[in-house]
């Protein structure tokens, strides 16, 4: 995956997704079959197909969906989304650079520098008494097991790359689903 640059970073036109707990996030919602998922992404771009690499004999046959946005040069997928035969949409991934922006509890969750959404995550935690938990990979995120924030490379700088995830055929939790091809980060 390329990343661009801290210097390039600036804010985009993102456009504003939704985001429903076991629903979906913006036009993608899970168990979409990956027609379904294509002609839904038609209102950030055009989708490319792609299948992913078996990486557990459990899970059926799987296919990645990059999300390109209209008329820029090319670049990273605003949005991966990844659909299982058996499940259907099983997750969704927002570029830290391209993606739309999506919130949770007006929390803004895409291309934040990690250290400062962290910041944000306790804040909101203390005056709303609430929870907020950190992935294996030590990141801060809501406390929603549909929620699984990445750090994407950006420069020098890490920011956020969230998953929108349900469990797919043959997985316990979120993390158990995560594609082969998420583990970059």
């Amino acid at each position: 995956m390329a990343f661009e640059t801290e210097g390039d970073f600036r804010v985009v036109e993102r456009g504003t997704w939704s985001y429903a707990a076991a629903v979906g996030v913006g036009p993608l919602r899970f168990g979409m079959a990956v027609s379904e998922v294509v002609d839904a992404a038609e209102v950030l771009g055009s989708a490319k197909v792609s299948v992913c690499r078996r990486q557990c004999a459990v899970f059926s046959q799987t296919w990645k969906v990059e999300v390109h946005r209209r008329g820029g040069a090319p670049s990273a997928p605003a949005v991966t989304a990844y659909v299982s035969q058996d499940a259907g949409l099983f997750g969704v991934a927002c570029d830290a650079v391209k993606g739309p922006q999506v919130a949770y509890h007006g929390l803004l969750l895409v291309g934040r520098e990690m250290g400062e959404l962290e910041s944000d995550m306790i804040a909101y935690a203390e005056a709303h008494d609430v929870q907020f938990r950190y992935t294996c990979e030590g990141h801060a995120g809501p406390d929603d097991p549909g929620i699984v924030m990445r750090a994407q490379p950006v420069g020098e700088v890490l920011r956020s790359r969230p998953l929108f995830m349900v469990p797919r055929d043959g997985a316990w939790t979120e993390w158990d689903s995560l594609p082969s091809e998420e583990n970059w980060g």
